[in-house]
């Protein structure tokens, strides 16, 4: 099943920002993405309509399954 690692940021204009990983690191800690995620903050290579990204909301790992029902190949 694929994963998915998502990461939640509050902006400057209190809105939040969402990143998606596809396929964490197996065994990848909370430690370890809360250290990334204030490392991107740090760096301030994103910003979205002149808000940058202010603090660290959340992260979660999602684990979903896909049943193709019709598939052309």
């Amino acid at each position: 099943m694929p994963l998915t690692l998502q990461l939640v940021f509050t902006k400057s204009d209190g809105k939040d920002f969402v990143l998606t990983v596809d396929e964490p690191r197996p065994g990848v800690t909370p430690a370890e993405v809360k250290t990334a995620m204030e490392q991107i903050i740090a760096s301030g290579v994103f910003k979205k309509d002149g808000d940058v990204l202010t603090a660290v909301k959340s992260a979660r790992i999602i684990d979903r399954s896909v049943s193709d029902l019709i598939s052309s190949k």
